[in-house]
């Protein structure tokens, strides 16, 4: 089989692609023809060696595969060789083949194709458990979306939209305003303005009537979220999900405290390996969504295996405004 390949912690560009020997099958194993890997912000990291779960060297990163079943392992019980399915994974998705416990992967309906259901992957289940279980959604609800112009983001504006809520987007530059509108966002707020820590909430409280967000779900850390976690409503739930911005969180405890505030963090591979079918019942409502047209990954390269540097260095300098998709 063909495979992206890491053999030392280093930079996105110095991945290689090689023939490895396919996976053997194993008691209650699938292994996967795929037709479409997904690169996602935290290969990068993993590639980096920066990581929080790294693999032993080499390895093969990504955690998005779509395709077809090959062959199942004696314990396999729900799944059958030329199924459609998508899988999850820590790493070992950049590969023409994947071996995936049955509980990692679920049927792909045949509306959906190969390069959608891999670009949804990890962002449209991120967001869907940090939007439903750890914030409790309800519709009708206000929901912030900092880093509303990537993947994790872009996936939250259009669940809170598919769901019933109103989504405010935070966003950079400009140019994010228009495809963050088109994921689902009522409303835009500028995080390049000067003073954050009160411009931000101004903002939010002059589109929302003075009540704040019931929901804040935060990417990016660092300056960003102490200022969102002030654009709360009395009662706010606010989600930790990551520190794309390169700062992590702090949080003062005294104003949780005033307005009853409540923060959670989510780390989505935990209700991947500790709880997978919750992420299986998740993944079929997104599938549901999808085929009813309320929910749809932005794609914005395909390649083939061997320019998978090319695609991960894309998402490293933000060249590219959506989903990379690997081709094998």
């Amino acid at each position: 089989m063909k495979a992206v390949l890491v053999r030392k912690f280093g930079e996105p560009g110095e991945v290689e692609v090689a023939d490895l020997p396919d996976p053997e099958v194993k008691d209650n194993s699938v292994l996967i023809d795929v037709r479409a890997s997904a690169i996602n912000y935290p290969d990068l990291l993993v590639i980096r060696g920066k990581y929080q779960n790294l693999p032993q060297l080499p390895f093969t990163p990504g955690k998005d595969a779509a395709g077809v079943v090959v062959t199942v392992g004696p314990s396999v019980h729900h799944i059958r060789p030329g199924d459609r399915v998508v899988a999850h994974m820590e790493y070992g998705a950049y590969a023409s083949r994947v071996l995936v416990p049955e509980d990692r992967c679920e049927i792909l309906p045949g509306a959906i194709p190969f390069d959608d259901a891999a670009a949804m992957g990890l962002p449209f289940q991120t967001a869907f458990f940090a939007l439903m279980e750890r914030a409790r959604f309800a519709a009708g609800e206000t929901v912030l979306v900092t880093g509303a112009s990537g993947g994790v983001g872009a996936a939250a504006l259009q669940l809170v939209r598919a769901f019933g809520g109103k989504a405010i987007a935070a966003v950079n530059r400009p140019q994010q305003a228009e495809q963050a509108r088109a994921d689902g966002a009522s409303h835009i707020v500028d995080l390049s303005m000067p003073d954050l820590r009160e411009a931000l909430r101004e903002q939010v409280f002059e589109v929302t009537q003075g009540h704040g967000v019931d929901i804040v779900l935060d990417t990016l850390g660092g300056d960003v979220f102490g200022a969102a976690i002030r654009a709360l409503g009395w009662c706010g739930r606010a989600v930790v999900i990551g520190f794309a911005g390169g700062q992590i969180s702090q949080i003062k405890a005294n104003y949780l405290l005033v307005k009853n505030i409540e923060v959670s963090g989510l780390q989505w591979s935990d209700y991947r390996d500790r709880q997978p079918k919750r992420v299986g019942l998740a993944q079929q409502k997104l599938h549901e969504l999808f085929e009813k047209g309320l929910i749809r990954p932005r794609i914005a390269l395909r390649l083939p295996a061997d320019k998978a540097a090319n695609g991960l260095e894309a998402v490293d300098t933000r060249a590219v405004a959506g989903r990379v998709i690997l081709h094998f």
